[in-house]
């Protein structure tokens, strides 16, 4: 139980792998822009990460070391293509909103380096809670992003319009470089609270 909630601190707080690792940015860029699109691309993103890194870690003892790359990745694009069909049977809008984005999740580096560097060495269990808080952590960043986004880019939340008249939309918020700006703020702000708590 102490294994657990120290992995679920780590993972959520200080070692979390946007702010801390500066890992997996790419969809930062690409689906933060609108808050509903970032949901859906983050509850897949959780669902990955969960569910390879258990996989990987029930067949970590039959994976020879030399295809163990090729093994992962062939894992976690199971789950990536398994996703994608359920987004295009269910919510096909969301799907061709997100375009390709949905298959980039097989190479975001967050998957792959918590497959490599815990699921490898532990049991199923505690990678499963190691992949689900990995990727709780990354998508509550993702969803703070999207949020301001959506706000400060279009005046909407959730496409509903939430800023007045008064309201001048900024339109580099919901461009690439919006994206930057905003992750660049939250590392900042994160960072510079840590830093401080180390320090007093």
């Amino acid at each position: 139980m102490r294994k657990i909630k120290k992995i679920t601190v780590a993972n959520i707080g200080k070692n979390n792998p946007v702010f801390m690792q500066i890992l997996g940015i790419c969809s930062t860029l690409a689906v933060t822009n609108v808050l509903e699109n970032t949901v859906v691309m983050c509850l897949g993103l959780i669902f990955v990460t969960a569910l390879s890194n258990t996989t990987v870690s029930v067949l970590r003892k039959w994976i020879p070391s030399r295809i163990r790359m090729m093994v992962s990745t062939l894992i976690i694009a199971s789950y990536v293509i398994l996703v994608d069909i359920v987004l295009k049977a269910f919510v096909p809008d969301i799907s061709r909103q997100l375009g390709p984005y949905v298959g980039l999740i097989i190479t975001n580096c967050i998957i792959m380096g918590r497959a490599e560097a815990f699921a490898l060495n532990n049991k199923p269990g505690i990678s499963f809670v190691d992949g689900l808080t990995s990727g709780i952590g990354y998508s509550y960043v993702l969803l703070a992003i999207a949020f301001l986004r959506e706000l400060m880019g279009s005046g909407t939340i959730w496409g509903i319009k939430v800023m007045g008249d008064w309201w001048v939309n900024w339109s580099i918020m919901v461009m690439a470089p919006g994206a930057f700006f905003m992750l660049a703020v939250f590392i900042w702000v994160v960072k510079g609270k840590l830093i401080k708590e180390e320090t007093s």
